[in-house]
């Protein structure tokens, strides 16, 4: 005696075609995602506003920002310390950005090289 599946159910052809049509969808949700994301600018200040950054959603520095007063020639290593510090949170804030959006797109799924 065979059991009889419900329609849909049991990966037929119908099933794959959706689920294919699904993972299709997802991954033009995932390239308009990932090119918007690219486009936006993320800022971060050190020091109190002394040193701010921006950066692009490809990670590059797009303006650098030091007030006169953080310039103390006697002092480089502090500077130094606050454009990194400046730089490295503009692009952990893009990178943030990027992870939360696209796993409101993925549902939370890990996909390697989509960001």
């Amino acid at each position: 005696m065979k059991a009889k599946l419900p329609q849909g159910v049991g990966g037929g052809p119908g099933n794959m075609q959706a689920m294919l049509r699904q993972a299709q969808k997802m991954q033009e949700e995932v390239a308009a995602k990932q090119a918007e994301l690219e486009e936006r600018e993320y800022s971060a200040s050190a020091g109190g506003g002394m040193v701010t950054a921006v950066v692009d959603g490809k990670h590059l520095v797009k303006q650098l920002t030091i007030a006169p007063e953080a310039v103390d020639p006697d002092d480089v290593e502090m500077l130094t310390d606050l454009v990194t510090a400046a730089v490295n949170e503009a692009i952990r804030s893009a990178i943030d950005t990027a992870e939360a959006e696209m796993g409101q797109i993925t549902g939370g799924l890990n996909m390697p090289g989509l960001f």
